[in-house]
């Protein structure tokens, strides 16, 4: 038997949260700073490729995190527990973030190596196509004011959506693109390892706690919208 839509949704504790948090902007102020300072320039581009120690961690968790969007839509649909629909609505707000700060991230650093701006190459178009689709997501929910409507909707959406995330991953390998195919620590050098790793771990934590202290603000709100009426109310 399913839980009833009408339970309220727990309240998440924001101390974990915020701890995770703090910790993932520290390891990115050492990560970024150790790429920026000390670590040695690529043969090619010089110090035009230090924008990688935090664009291409950026780029990772752009899509992992519509990736844990799908697994709360999912469980969403097939439980009817409140707890994921508040975090699938952290995980498109969050996913929505890094999909912007990756397109800016990278639109940063194709001004000098390609000397456009822009290029409607495939992995670009595909990630500009998810980021707008998560902000067409994001409207949804806002304009939506049934909770319940609003959970299937934007549950069913977000599966949708996050068909974009495989395309965008496997574009570079499966469409001639000016971007470079995925970088990682086994394709990168060893000087650049350390600092990428670094802030890899900093963008998660900081990812982490984003999601649980947005996920405890939907709780909040949800518990609200959900309350029976005051007795005696008309």
């Amino acid at each position: 038997m399913r839980p009833s839509r009408v339970q309220l949704p727990s309240v998440p504790s924001s101390s974990v949260p915020y701890g995770l948090a703090a910790l993932g902007f520290l390891l990115l102020l050492v990560g970024s700073c150790w790429g920026l300072f000390f670590a040695p320039g690529e043969q090619y581009m010089g110090n035009v490729q230090r924008i990688m120690y935090i664009h291409v961690p950026t780029a990772w968790h752009a899509m992992l995190a519509p990736t844990f969007g799908f697994i709360c839509a999912v469980y969403s649909l097939n439980t009817s527990q409140w707890r994921w629909d508040a975090r699938l609505e952290a995980a498109i707000e969050v996913s929505l973030v890094l999909g912007v700060l990756t397109c800016i991230q990278g639109s940063i650093w194709a001004r000098p190596t390609w000397g456009v701006w822009w290029d409607w190459d495939p992995r670009l178009t595909t990630m500009a196509v998810l980021v707008f689709a998560l902000a067409g997501l994001v409207a949804l929910r806002g304009f939506v004011d049934d909770p319940v409507k609003r959970a299937a909707w934007s549950a069913v959406a977000m599966i949708i959506v996050a068909a974009d995330v495989p395309l965008t991953y496997m574009s570079v390998k499966w469409w001639n693109s000016l971007h470079q195919d995925q970088s990682s620590p086994a394709t990168v050098s060893a000087a650049f390892r350390l600092p990428l790793r670094i802030n890899a771990f900093g963008v998660l934590f900081l990812m982490i706690g984003l999601l649980g202290l947005r996920t405890r603000i939907a709780a909040l709100r949800l518990r609200t919208e959900l309350a029976p009426p005051p007795e005696g109310s008309a």
